[in-house]
């Protein structure tokens, strides 16, 4: 007599619903593929290995694996375009003039000029931008996207400016204070991939609600920077970038930020769970999933010299 199958447990399903998760993130991995194969010159530096298009596509994945893979397509692509731009500026930019013509030229893509010949960064904006023109919203939500990334643009340039410029002779100070650090955590773009993703997959009742979404979205940021600065202090003191810890007297200052930033913000997020509860749910994730991430890895790879 053939034994009638078992029912599956609880943490079977579990399992199951991962395995389904880690394929989609796959399926994003390969559609990253042919993005760096299309754009050689924008990623041929070290930091951007095979581990670095796969925590992206595995990020995006996790946080939103309600998704088919081609509904995640663009805001997976948005990501890797932030880690592009944050290249471009922090690492190969050389001058103020630099930095401000990847500031113009991107921004000149998103009011919809072509590309510069030779500017890949750009380039791959405009990709984007042109597949963001086949999602209905964009058309009345294009300024909304125009202005995030504008806000992120400024902030990558505020954080150059003050890793590169000289001290302040009136303040004594060129670094920033822990709250100003703060205030510029646009310069993550979380915002800005944000509201890529909601235009690219949001319903009407989502699109309703953008406002309130990237207003709570902006707290996740905030609480995201200083996940990210607590569990790669040792890189960017190596790559020299910036990191709260630089700006405080005691470490345990960040802590307590980050915690008490991490409580408002459940706290916004359940409230914003009784409108729209599956994008709280979204952005509860990108706390939990960054946060169980950077325990054992960052995203880039070994930078080369």
């Amino acid at each position: 007599m053939t034994e009638a199958p078992r029912p599956a447990r609880a943490g079977q399903d579990a399992v199951a619903e991962q395995g389904r998760v880690c394929a989609l993130a796959v399926r994003g991995v390969r559609d990253l593929q042919d993005v760096t194969a299309a754009h050689p010159e924008l990623f041929d530096a070290a930091p951007f290995d095979a581990a670095l298009l796969s925590s992206v596509a595995t990020a995006i994945a996790f946080t939103a694996p309600w998704h088919a893979a081609a509904e995640l397509r663009i805001t997976t692509r948005t990501l890797l375009w932030v880690f592009a731009a944050d290249w471009q500026v922090d690492y190969l930019a050389r001058s103020v003039d630099d930095v401000r013509t990847v500031v113009t030229d991107c921004l000149a893509v998103a009011d919809g000029a072509a590309p510069p010949p030779g500017r890949h960064l750009a380039r791959l904006l405009a990709d984007l931008r042109d597949e963001l023109t086949t999602v209905p919203a964009f058309v009345r939500l294009r300024p909304l996207w125009r202005e995030e990334l504008a806000r992120m643009l400024a902030a990558v340039a505020r954080e150059w400016d003050w890793k590169h410029l000289p001290t302040d002779p009136t303040t004594g100070r060129r670094l920033p204070d822990l709250d100003r650090y703060l205030d510029n955590a646009d310069n993550l773009a979380c915002s800005f991939v944000n509201v890529t993703h909601w235009i690219a997959t949001g319903d009407e009742k989502t699109l309703a609600q953008l406002t309130d979404l990237l207003d709570a979205g902006r707290g996740v940021q905030r609480v995201l920077r200083l996940v990210n600065d607590l569990a790669t202090q040792g890189r960017d003191a190596e790559w020299g970038d910036l990191n709260a810890l630089l700006l405080v007297d005691d470490p345990a200052q960040v802590h307590d930020r980050l915690a008490e930033l991490t409580a408002r913000c459940r706290g916004d997020l359940a409230a914003l769970a009784e409108r729209c509860p599956r994008q709280a749910d979204y952005l509860n994730r990108q706390i939990s999933f960054t946060g169980g991430f950077y325990q054992l890895s960052d995203f880039w790879g070994a930078r080369d010299e």
